[in-house]
């Protein structure tokens, strides 16, 4: 796996609606823009081998950087694959939607839920909303959040940008009812 650069992003929310919020509340990013395993290989039929080469490394090196600059317990989470221009989307799809990526962070944050994404094929500078869910019941709406993220030079062409978000809360100032009292 070659990785070019790696991107780090924490979010602190000191007040919502004119209102304090204490303690902040947080939300991490962090970002890894690689090369793309299968770019210029033209259309790639079988995928496994670059997943079995990469998806589970991604994870490792990801999963333990957003832990740590969350600095919390996390409670929410969600996952992305920007694939560049000469890549396709099943591309990240491939590294982010298998087991071997995402239990490394299930793991790590005791959660049962599937991993929120959003996967596309973009330029480089392209703005990118992550999803968000609890990590052990996703019909908890004060969870449903997303975190917004630009890396202004990714991906090139023939890269793929993979990143993770954790949240330690829902979302500041949150006064929805339980999904339950709809049913």
């Amino acid at each position: 796996m070659n990785v070019r650069k790696i991107v780090t992003v924490v979010e602190e929310i000191h007040s919502e609606g004119g209102r304090e919020v204490s303690p902040a509340a947080r939300v991490a990013v962090v970002a890894a823009v690689i090369s793309n395993p299968w770019g210029g290989d033209g259309f790639v039929e079988d995928l496994a081998p670059g997943i079995d080469a990469h998806a589970s490394d991604l994870g490792k090196l990801l999963v333990p950087r957003v832990i740590e600059a969350l600095d919390a317990p996390v409670e929410a989470y969600g996952k992305a694959a920007i694939v560049g221009l000469d890549g396709e989307v099943e591309h990240g799809s491939a590294l982010i939607h298998t087991l071997k990526f995402g239990d490394h962070f299930r793991q790590a944050a005791a959660a049962t839920t599937l991993l929120p994404a959003v996967e596309k094929r973009a330029p480089a500078g392209v703005v990118f909303d992550i999803p968000l869910k609890h990590i052990t019941d996703a019909t908890i709406r004060s969870h449903h959040q997303s975190v917004e993220v630009r890396l202004a030079d990714a991906p090139h062409a023939a890269e793929i940008v993979i990143a993770l978000a954790a949240a330690a809360q829902g979302r500041p100032q949150q006064r929805l009812a339980s999904l339950s009292t709809e049913q």
